[in-house]
């Protein structure tokens, strides 16, 4: 697969490491670099020989966020133009967020901002110690409206409220407090970690990720008895599927399971 000149594709086994290439602005996300990784992910999803997806910045930050110079010129441009933008990075976020294969975000130095939200849309996220993550939108006079959806369903109300509401940074330390970040390793062990937590995951049904991915994007959003039925007739489906019968074989054996979801793709 050809690599976007704004994402870089990186193969280990069953991993691909997508790494944002703009370092010379902290990996700010420019329309440009937001179009590329979406179009990555995208080639991805239907790449049989990818399993989990982990994404990392190159150079000392994560993300930054928005690109404030093409922030400054939207802010003259029409409102059609702004919707387009703002419509352009939600779509990426909520593609990571329903991803159908695992993400996993390796955070090192700053996630601020529309990168701390790309990081909250993994399923995982890996930080080094010295990271910094915040929201910081309301510095600006800006709102983080978007990465609110994300942030709320991450880290629940009240910290979403003081990450908001205060714009500060917080350390990879505090972020795994909040319940932002799933592990905060030495500095500079992000990655090799991410990709190690990937590879782990990845050997999982694909059919039985994908499913638990779907389930936890919707129950949210359910009530109750909504929820229940719903989780009822996922529970009965499960149950004949072919990685099932695969997996509970498999453990009943003592052996490494052959998922037929690895066959079919």
């Amino acid at each position: 697969m050809s690599s976007p000149s704004n994402v870089s594709v990186h193969r280990h086994g069953h991993v691909t490491h997508l790494r944002l290439e703009r370092p010379e602005v902290r990996n700010a996300l420019s329309a440009e670099l937001v179009s590329d990784l979406h179009a990555a992910l995208l080639a991805l999803r239907d790449d049989a020989d990818t399993r989990a997806v982990v994404l990392s910045g190159a150079g000392k930050a994560f993300s930054a966020g928005a690109d404030l110079r093409a922030l400054r010129e939207l802010g003259a441009a029409s409102s059609e133009a702004n919707k387009a933008d703002s419509a352009r990075l939600a779509a990426l976020l909520e593609l990571i967020y329903t991803f159908e294969k695992p993400v996993v975000a390796a955070v090192e130095g700053a996630a601020v901002a529309g990168g701390a939200g790309l990081a909250s849309a993994c399923d995982l996220v890996v930080a080094g110690e010295g990271a910094r993550l915040g929201y910081t939108e309301v510095r600006l006079g800006f709102v983080a409206a978007i990465v609110m959806v994300f942030l709320l369903r991450v880290v629940g109300e009240k910290h979403a409220r003081e990450l908001l509401l205060t714009g500060r940074l917080v350390s990879a330390a505090e972020a795994w407090r909040m319940g932002l970040v799933n592990e905060v390793v030495p500095d500079g062990g992000a990655l090799e970690r991410a990709l190690t937590l990937a590879d782990e995951v990845a050997r999982n049904s694909a059919t039985a990720l994908a499913t638990t991915k779907e389930m936890l994007a919707l129950v949210p959003g359910m009530g109750l008895s909504e929820a229940l039925r719903y989780a009822v007739g996922v529970n009965a489906w499960t149950r004949t599927t072919d990685d099932l019968r695969e997996g509970v074989s498999a453990f009943l054996e003592k052996r490494e399971p052959a998922w037929s979801s690895d066959v079919s793709g």
